[in-house]
């Protein structure tokens, strides 16, 4: 597989929590990584106080970010509790409960090592949009996006809406998702426990543009927005 090295930033670095073992993985320029006690995450921890889908790294602006999926004990750096994305610098502390990770810088080597591997982690290219379920009682579910218009509500049994959520507090319609000249918009639909995106509130008369790597809440499920993600066959599509 050539992911090709070149922009090779950063990389996590922690020690296996069963074998002691150090594990490494080096992200591209660009690339979004979940981490999560799940093996469908593209860091993998298999450790009891890791949720399923804990937390996401994701590339603003020049800089990786780190931002906290609705787990169940939190993500801190350098021991403050994140609660909206939050930027990383070479030699930053992530913990998630257990264990400690620490970002680091990765050098070309490095890199190379970890994509003869499998712990290159890459910018995802393609077209394809999917919202992945990190928090709710549909957790672990993949939405694939396959229209370009479209509405998120509450289960009913008359829901006309195209993306179903079993979740009290999402309102009957709650938001709208559009796809316009390439670009994602979310609208909230004036629902009563609100749509944020990266804990920031959306306001329902003004769309916001959606990023690859962005964390939707629709009431309490939350969700993680992805371009160019491909769903393993364990996750279910809507």
């Amino acid at each position: 597989m050539d992911n090709g090295n070149d922009n090779a930033l950063a990389k996590i670095v922690w020690s296996d929590p069963h074998t002691g073992a150090t594990r490494e993985y080096v992200l591209q320029e660009g690339a979004t990584a979940t981490i999560g006690r799940s093996s469908s995450n593209d860091i993998h921890i298999p450790e009891q106080h890791v949720s399923r889908q804990h937390a996401v790294i994701s590339y603003r602006e020049g800089i990786f970010m780190v931002n906290d999926l609705g787990s169940a004990n939190g993500t801190f750096v350098n021991g403050m509790k994140v609660e909206e994305p939050y930027p990383l610098m070479v030699g930053d502390e992530l913990r998630l409960f257990v264990p400690i990770l620490q970002f680091a810088a990765a050098t070309d080597e490095e890199a190379k090592e970890a994509s003869d591997t499998g712990r290159f982690i890459a910018v995802q290219t393609g077209e394809k949009a999917t919202l992945s379920i990190t928090n709710g009682p549909q957790e672990g579910q993949v939405i694939a996006l396959l229209l370009e218009d479209l509405k998120v509500g509450r289960a009913t049994l008359n829901a006309k809406w195209e993306i179903v959520l079993q979740d009290p507090t999402v309102s009957r319609p709650h938001a709208r998702l559009l796809k316009e000249d390439d670009q994602w918009m979310l609208f909230d639909l004036g629902s009563a426990n609100g749509t944020a995106v990266n804990s920031t509130p959306v306001n329902g008369e003004k769309p916001y543009m959606l990023k690859t790597g962005d964390t939707i809440a629709f009431g309490a499920t939350m969700t993680l927005f992805r371009i160019g993600f491909e769903p393993s066959e364990e996750t279910t599509k809507q």
